[in-house]
């Protein structure tokens, strides 16, 4: 992680003791590299194959390597690698920017995505209509979007309601 590679295709060791792939795959977005991964395993389990996948890994290979099972996975990737690599970067860059948000913000843009009005929210919330409407101003300007239903895309880029092992 010192020099992360800049093309090619990375070969993730999935060991869960160390946090396992979705944390490589964290580490890599946070240095901003956005390459493809394989996750590998002596002896793969389904809820590790599960995780992996979920964290954002293309494939998984068993260890020790085979050679043709190898050329299988990244023949089958070559396929979807660009669109993959990059909706993994739309989602991690909306998650970072709605890691900004209070919570207040984040439970006024849940609201929102549920497509309820600010007098909603503020019922829902507790708090006046007024204040959801600088609440969401708020969460607008730290999101960089000129109108709530950018806030809303930049929601569901981020995927938010998967179950995702990712930590933001």
């Amino acid at each position: 992680m010192q020099r992360p590679p800049e093309q090619g295709v990375i070969l993730a060791r999935d060991d869960p003791a160390d946090g396992g792939v979705a944390s490589v795959l964290n580490e890599l977005a946070q240095k901003g590299v956005w390459l493809p991964v394989i996750a590998t395993a002596r002896e793969p389990r389904p809820a590790c194959i599960v995780d992996a996948v979920k964290a954002g890994a293309l494939d998984y290979v068993a260890l020790p390597l085979k050679p043709e099972r190898l050329a299988e996975a990244l023949g089958r990737i070559g396929k979807d690698v660009d669109a993959h690599v990059q909706a993994r970067r739309k989602m991690v860059e909306a998650r970072n920017k709605i890691a900004m948000l209070s919570p207040r913000e984040r439970e006024v843009l849940d609201w929102l995505a549920e497509g309820c009005s600010n007098k909603m929210i503020g019922r829902e919330l507790g708090i006046s209509p007024r204040t959801v409407e600088i609440h969401r101003a708020n969460l607008m300007s730290k999101l960089g979007t000129d109108h709530s239903a950018q806030a809303v895309r930049l929601r569901l880029e981020a995927k938010l309601d998967e179950d995702t092992p990712f930590a933001m």
